[in-house]
């Protein structure tokens, strides 16, 4: 064997260095043709090499959707809670803006009474029924609330006082039975009584009684209050004429009344005293001439009969 090595050591070599190239060229990707060996190795690889990337393929796009479908969660998470942040917000807003519109619209009503002292008041609690006939407000004689005081809503009238605790008043409304208001028609200055009815007050509606059977008042008349009270301002808008009828005594006729007030969903009212006037400071007028406005009982300089008779004194 070392003979045969040694006698064609040369040929082995060259042998070697030609394998060599050869691979070398294979491998560099010239356009060779495959033995046939290469080829067989290709068939029987080629179909694993592809399973293989295939799955690797398939695992990378399996990880890398979980985890955007985890991040797309996270982020629709995030999401629906600062849209349920914004709701809440809104909805805060929205109850202040409520508010503030009910505020502006009592601060108007006591503006057309200013001669009058008038507090804001909240409704805080009503009687059975599916109307306000009596409910609760919640100020009372700390606030200086007491009976007879007149409540009113931005539409117009809603009712009185009937008594007052510390923090709360109980008051009646013109649909209760008992209320009684005298009011008359602004077109053409009939009076009559406004009154709660039971067989009305479901409805939301009352009536104006003892109209003379002469009066020329009609359907949708405007009725308001008359000013033979002792209790409500005149001028009070009570609601208006839905239909009118002749009592059986043919002498006076009654006419239904849609109230102004939607004292269904009564919830803020203005209380006002129709007995306190309120106190307002009288300027004195300033004149230029600063005689006019010198002190009138600046004492006087003394005179020479003065001294003299002082000085015999």
């Amino acid at each position: 064997m070392q003979q045969f090595f040694e006698k064609y050591k040369k040929q082995l070599l060259r042998g070697g260095v030609l394998l060599l190239v050869l691979i070398t060229v294979i491998a560099s990707g010239k356009q060779l043709n495959a033995t046939l060996l290469e080829s067989a190795i290709g068939v029987v690889v080629t179909p694993f090499q592809d399973l293989t990337t295939g799955i690797s393929s398939w695992v990378d796009e399996t990880i890398t959707a979980s985890r955007n479908k985890a991040d797309l969660k996270e982020e629709n998470t995030e999401l629906k809670n600062q849209i349920a942040d914004l709701l809440e917000e809104n909805r805060r807003l929205a109850m202040y803006e409520a508010e503030n519109a009910k505020l502006s619209a009592l601060l108007k009503i006591a503006q057309r009474y200013p001669d009058y002292e008038s507090v804001g008041a909240n409704v805080i609690a009503k009687d059975p029924g599916v109307w306000y006939d009596g409910f609760t407000i919640d100020k009372g004689t700390t606030s200086d609330i007491s009976a007879n005081m007149v409540l009113i809503a931005p539409e117009g009238l809603v009712g009185k006082v009937l008594e007052s605790g510390l923090t709360f008043s109980k008051a009646q409304s013109i649909l209760d039975s008992r209320s009684s208001v005298p009011a008359m028609s602004v077109r053409t200055g009939d009076l009559g009584v406004v009154k709660g009815d039971y067989t009305l007050s479901a409805d939301g509606l009352c009536i104006m009684e003892y109209i003379d059977a002469q009066a020329e008042i009609m359907v949708g008349d405007e009725i308001v209050t008359s000013h033979l009270s002792d209790i409500y301002p005149a001028g009070l808008a009570i609601g208006k004429v839905l239909e009118l009828e002749t009592d059986t005594n043919g002498l006076t006729k009654y006419a239904v009344i849609q109230p102004y007030v939607d004292l269904k969903h009564l919830d803020t009212i203005l209380v006002i005293d129709k007995n306190s006037v309120v106190e307002r400071a009288v300027e004195t007028p300033v004149t230029d001439d600063p005689a006019d406005n010198a002190d009138a009982t600046e004492p006087e300089e003394p005179t020479e009969d003065n001294q003299e008779t002082e000085a015999s004194e």
